[in-house]
């Protein structure tokens, strides 16, 4: 029984990471380089928070990194994302991070050098 429930959840996890749409993919992508980056560096190498580098990751478990993600680490300041990510977000972005395919954004991409910030 626990078996077959690890399989439907491993199964439904991979259905709702291909269906995460590209603009919120993107909006995924600007949480990280943001809201991740102000505290784990905005290159990610690290700074308050450790450095979420595809070298640090990749070994750790996911549902490790999207337990963290979703409910936070207490005693520390990394905070819980549940209230603004879905599960689905949360593996998606760990997946991005593990694999380090994190790349610009769209938003960034679009904007010219010297554009004001609206």
């Amino acid at each position: 029984m626990k078996k077959t429930l690890f399989i439907f959840s491993l199964l439904a996890t991979q259905t709702a990471v291909a269906e995460l749409a590209a603009a919120r993919q993107n909006e995924l992508l600007y949480f990280i380089k943001h809201d991740c980056g102000s505290c784990h560096g905005m290159t990610l190498k690290g700074g308050l928070g450790p450095a979420l580098l595809p070298e640090t990751l990749s070994a750790k478990p996911t549902d490790y990194l999207v337990t963290t993600i979703l409910e936070g680490r207490p005693n520390t300041a990394m905070p819980p994302w549940k209230t603004m990510l879905s599960h689905g977000d949360a593996v998606w972005i760990t997946e991005q991070l593990q694999n380090g395919t994190v790349q610009q954004t769209e938003l960034a991409q679009n904007k010219k050098a010297g554009d004001k910030v609206e």
